[in-house]
């Protein structure tokens, strides 16, 4: 009995030459592995840095003072180019709406929204030092692809210990609700205990032993249960840890990765042995 090899459908629209221009364009804008593709995420890196430049240098008062109006038109020119880049990776891929969720695609987005927004509200465009996490491209052009295996370890594990430390989180905001209602009842206002949303944000102070110090209980009693707090602090901080780690050697024995970009949806992180994309089934291979 023959083994029955997965059949790749054609697509016939995929030979006009609007096709053409889209799949040309799909190997510079996610091709690390061509010519083109390197110079095209280079030229990206340093326009991403300058962005970066420009905008903590306008929160500089002396320099905004002095270059406020070139300032402002860099950070508009780095705008409007990373919008017509993102549009450009919109249009390259098959599936637009697979790359727009994706990370990358998400990353893109948040990259361009502040200097519009802050153009409602003042100083949202100083959040444009997102444009940073662009920057992890970079493992992706020099090659790293042992560096990139290890992140998706890290998200892999954090992905399946959500719901733990989730329920373990609530467990504590519960605990730091109880502590601060009793810290209330115990401390007086003079003591800077002046509501119970105020206690709440002592006890969580308090148990994640961080300690500002600007509450702090006068009481013999309320010491008391803040020393009971800080200690149970030490043990509490080292559950999620531990949750973390388990899940993390776990993932340890994952395959490797693949460095290639999905032509359909821009996706990276396939397995080497991979013949269609996991998140949109696109064939990985060279379209015949």
């Amino acid at each position: 009995m023959t083994e029955r090899k997965p059949v790749k459908l054609q697509n016939h629209s995929e030979d006009s030459p609007a096709s053409a221009w889209r799949s040309a364009l799909n190997q510079i804008i996610f091709g690390a592995e061509t010519r083109a593709g390197k110079a095209f995420d280079i030229v990206l890196i340093i326009m991403i840095l300058l962005s970066i430049l420009t905008v903590m240098f306008d929160s500089i008062e002396a320099m905004r003072n002095q270059y406020g109006q070139q300032l402002y038109g860099a950070e508009w020119f780095f705008t409007l180019l990373f919008s017509f880049e993102y549009l450009l990776r919109l249009i390259c891929v098959r599936k637009p709406w697979l790359y727009a969720r994706s990370f990358f695609g998400f990353i893109d987005l948040l990259s361009i929204l502040p200097t519009f927004l802050g153009l409602l509200i003042p100083g949202a465009e100083y959040m444009l030092t997102l444009r940073i996490l662009r920057m992890l491209r970079i493992f992706r052009i020099l090659k790293l692809s042992e560096y990139i295996r290890e992140a998706n370890i890290l998200m892999v594990a954090l992905n399946n210990s959500f719901r733990k430390i989730t329920v373990f989180l609530f467990t504590v905001l519960m605990l730091v609700v109880v502590f601060g209602a009793l810290m209330y009842m115990i401390e007086s206002s003079e003591s800077g205990f002046t509501s119970i949303p105020t206690s709440i944000y002592w006890a969580i102070v308090t148990i994640t032993t961080v300690g500002y110090g600007d509450i702090s209980p006068q009481t013999a009693l309320g010491q008391f249960v803040a020393s009971m707090i800080m200690i149970m602090g030490y043990g509490i901080i080292a559950v999620p840890t531990g949750i973390y780690s388990a899940e993390l050697m776990k993932s340890q024995k994952s395959k490797p990765i693949d460095n290639e970009s999905c032509p359909g949806c821009g996706a990276t992180g396939h397995d080497f042995d991979a013949d269609y994309c996991k998140y949109c089934g696109h064939f990985l291979g060279e379209d015949d």
